[in-house]
């Protein structure tokens, strides 16, 4: 089930490569190991997905930021882990770590530049109490072919 949901505003598209970001998640996720040393998230189910908005408003609509010195055209990205239940507090920290580690690098231009304003948020929830969680994939055998 790790399904990590990217929202950000779609001022951001000409600054970045979101397709490329979501694939640095991905691998991301895949690298990351329990206590035991077995892979946290299944490989066949692993999801990222980014969703622009086209329309938003972030903090004062940009009049201090041009007054600072900035573009005004300030930026946010939302980054959710959604992840099933049973793991450790240590491994969604590290899960959340690593995640925000992946998209720091890969935003480090745009914080790096002085007239463009960017938030980032990072979250991990976990599912609580599933009522109904149904799942049909045959991403899951391709990769427990091995």
């Amino acid at each position: 089930m790790p399904h990590v949901v990217i929202f950000y505003t779609g001022n951001l598209e000409p600054h970045t490569d979101m397709t490329r970001l979501c694939r640095g998640i991905a691998d991301t996720m895949l690298t990351i190991r329990a206590e035991d040393g077995s892979q946290v998230f299944p490989t066949g189910g692993t999801r990222v997905y980014a969703y622009p908005a086209p329309h938003h408003a972030v903090s004062d609509g940009g009049a201090a930021g041009v007054a600072a010195g900035g573009d005004g055209d300030y930026g946010f990205i939302y980054i959710n882990l959604r992840m099933g239940g049973g793991r450790t507090d240590a491994v969604k920290k590290a899960s959340g770590d690593a995640i925000t580690a992946c998209a720091r690098e890969h935003l480090a231009p745009l914080f790096a530049n002085p007239r463009k304003h960017l938030g980032l948020t990072v979250q991990v929830d976990e599912a609580p109490g599933q009522v109904y969680d149904a799942k049909h994939s045959t991403l899951h055998p391709l990769f427990a072919k091995k």
